[in-house]
């Protein structure tokens, strides 16, 4: 079988009411999961791209929080309305939805370091609709 051209983690983690850190399910974050989930499969995608619940992505502050994969784009303050703009623009044609990037400067986590020390980011390029990964009617059934 072959393997998604693309993930997309949602953060659904939830924290006790209260937490000073929040969390991004009190955000809306499992509308946001489901949303994907349900506009991939509406757009065909459904064996091309995967819509993953994750736990907690470490930047609770910035409300519902998305990254994507390969390409290691996070996005942050993420609502069911960024969704279809996030999927057009991102993950089918390519470009990344600056608005509502996290800069890499910002993310709690540290970057992936090459040889020559620089932060490693996969080329963003548009999805390949066509060969053995393409939609069929069976996938947007």
């Amino acid at each position: 079988m072959p393997k998604f051209q693309r993930h997309i983690f949602t953060c659904i983690n939830e924290r006790p009411a209260g937490s000073p850190r929040g969390c991004c399910t009190e955000k809306g974050s499992a509308d946001v999961a489901e949303a994907f989930k349900r506009q991939l499969h509406e757009a065909g995608l459904r064996r091309i791209v995967r819509a993953n619940k994750a736990g907690c992505l470490d930047q609770c502050s910035r409300g519902t929080t998305v990254v994507v994969y390969p390409e290691g784009v996070w996005y942050g303050g993420v609502s069911v309305t960024d969704v279809d703009e996030i999927i057009k623009r991102h993950i089918i044609g390519g470009e990344v939805v600056d608005r509502l990037v996290i800069p890499d400067s910002d993310l709690t986590g540290r970057a992936t370091l090459t040889k020559a020390g620089d932060a490693e980011r996969v080329a963003l390029k548009p999805l390949a609709l066509d060969g053995p990964q393409a939609p069929n009617k069976t996938d947007s059934e």
